[in-house]
């Protein structure tokens, strides 16, 4: 066992042992530090053109010293896991300060001195490992919505940008020695489905491979995400990752929090964190929260199950972490949960097909190939009408809508983005899962990359051969999406029931064994219509 596979392996026995501490907010003991535009700008960026004060991110160049003396504060206050001052190192969210370019070097920075941290306090106490979290941040930018009023399908980043972005700043935080990746505070999921998307590539590319944890952020009492989403629509979305830990964090103190730990602890069959911050914010856009009173609500969490990780977001401060690390002392952690194995997909909610579910209705009239109507309004751009057909289809009782834009005279790429972009905008619809469909594989792709929620892919089959299948249904599953297996192979289209079955077999082999679907995220389509072909053999 390597030394990288002997860390993550002690941090899971950790965690089946005992509740870990996680550290608190880095930016309120940045803020004690009374940091001025010089420390921000260090001799290295004394003539940049920009204002640099309130890049944190930028310190861990400028001013490591200080960075590494918090991360020691809160391990010597009883964190486990200190997280790096990362949170806005993408180039991305560093394009706001003109330091795009810089994002991988400040990344690297970071990590390393979080490590020198974590090494120093283990040097102190060896029989106690310390794990750094490499932290990747949502970025300043949507993926799923627009902040243009008047446009509703207008987006200012692509999930290409934010896959680029996210994996120049993973490699980065891999490179300076950081035990674990956490994408956290995740208010929009495709946002973060585009940093799943680049850890999971860089990893397959041989990057050091280490445990990822993910914690969404709950933004009201309505429980849901700022794009939209409730909590089990979430966990279906980024379900289809091998996470060490799945948890909520920022936006609500405790207490708020509550009624969304209960529900995600009791989904999720991985480990589970939680970190809120001291509070809700005041009239001075502070925290209140006490060390003690917020150890209290986190330890009755604990006392009822719910926690693996614990710790802090803003407002936090050692102070804090130390009380609450005294709080959960001696109380067992959660065990994971053994869920049936139900489909799931979502839009912004949930669909879950039990065994006592019926049909499930799937709206076709959103398919230029099926609905004349809604092909013209496509190939005239009448979205705003084309959108009423879908809402239409949602209202009349379909539970997913199926998307096709295969059409000789239209760019069915830009079809598909700019209809499902727009959809996103239209709560009434885009509560319900999306089925892409098309022919075309750079169609499908297009599609997967505006999904928030997990949709499904219709369809892959073995007709072009096992390497292309393989392809298809490894980025089908890295997008995070159910599949359609169409029966057919090599030789074409299954005609008998010894063939159909031989072909959805080897299918169903390739995916579950090979490329680890889940078989619950498995539909076959057996093609049973050949029979209205008039062809003598069908």
């Amino acid at each position: 066992m390597s030394d990288v596979e002997g860390r993550a392996e002690a941090l899971r026995a950790l965690l089946r042992e005992r509740i870990a501490v996680i550290d608190g907010a880095m930016g309120t003991m940045i803020q004690a530090h009374r940091l001025g535009e010089a420390d921000f700008r260090g001799e290295r960026f004394r003539d940049h053109p920009r204002e640099l004060k309130g890049d944190s991110d930028l310190l861990n160049l400028t001013r490591p010293d200080v960075i590494a003396a918090i991360h020691r504060e809160y391990l010597e206050a009883g964190a486990d896991i200190v997280e790096t001052n990362t949170f806005t190192a993408t180039s991305i969210s560093q394009a706001d300060y003109g330091l795009e370019d810089l994002a991988y070097e400040i990344n690297v920075a970071g990590a390393r001195a979080a490590r020198r941290a974590a090494d120093a306090v283990m040097a102190a106490q060896p029989a106690r490992p310390r794990w750094v979290a490499g932290a990747m941040g949502p970025t300043n930018r949507s993926a799923s919505f627009s902040r243009d009023v008047n446009d509703p399908g207008a987006r200012q980043v692509t999930f290409d940008d934010l896959e680029a972005a996210y994996r120049d700043q993973a490699r980065g935080l891999l490179d300076g020695g950081a035990d674990l990746l956490l994408v956290e505070t995740i208010f929009d999921t495709l946002n973060a489905k585009a940093a799943l998307f680049a850890i999971q590539r860089l990893f397959d590319e041989g990057a050091r491979k280490v445990p990822v944890m993910v914690s969404v952020t709950i933004t009201d009492r309505s429980g849901r995400t700022l794009s939209g989403q409730t909590v089990e629509a979430f966990w279906a979305s980024v379900s289809h990752v091998p996470l060490l830990s799945i948890g909520i964090n920022c936006a609500l103190g405790a207490k708020e929090m509550k009624p969304y730990v209960d529900e995600l602890s009791q989904l999720a069959p991985v480990f589970f964190s939680c970190y809120p911050n001291a509070g809700l914010p005041n009239a001075f856009g502070g925290f209140d929260e006490t060390p003690e009173s917020m150890s209290a609500d986190l330890r009755s969490f604990a006392e009822r199950g719910w926690l693996n990780v614990v710790g802090g977001c803003c407002g936090t401060t050692p102070t804090h972490v130390r009380a609450i690390a005294e709080a959960v002392r001696g109380l067992p952690p959660r065990v994971p949960p053994a869920p049936a194995p139900l489909t799931r997909f979502s839009g912004l909610e949930a669909l879950v097909i039990r065994p006592d579910t019926n049909f499930v209705n799937i709206g076709e009239r959103t398919n230029v190939t099926g609905s004349p109507r809604f092909a013209k309004l496509v190939l005239e751009g009448q979205y705003e009408d084309a959108l009423a057909v879908a809402r239409q289809q949602v209202e009349g009782g379909a539970q997913i809508i199926d998307v096709n834009m295969d059409e000789g005279m239209l760019d069915s790429e830009k079809a598909m983005t700019t209809f499902l972009n727009l959809v996103a905008a239209e709560p009434d619809i885009a509560r319900v899962p999306v089925m892409i469909d098309s022919s075309k594989w750079s169609v499908i792709e297009a599609g997967l990359k505006c999904l928030q929620g997990k949709g499904i892919v219709n369809s892959v089959s073995l007709k072009e051969g096992e390497e292309t299948f393989r392809r298809q249904a490894r980025l089908v599953r890295r997008y995070g999406a159910g599949v359609v297996v169409m029966a057919f192979d090599e030789e074409g289209q299954a005609t008998t029931a010894e063939r159909t079955v031989a072909i959805c077999a080897r299918a169903y082999r390739i995916l579950t064994g090979e490329i680890g679907f889940a078989p619950q995220d498995v539909i076959f389509d057996p093609n049973i219509l050949t029979v209205a072909t008039g062809i003598d053999e069908h």
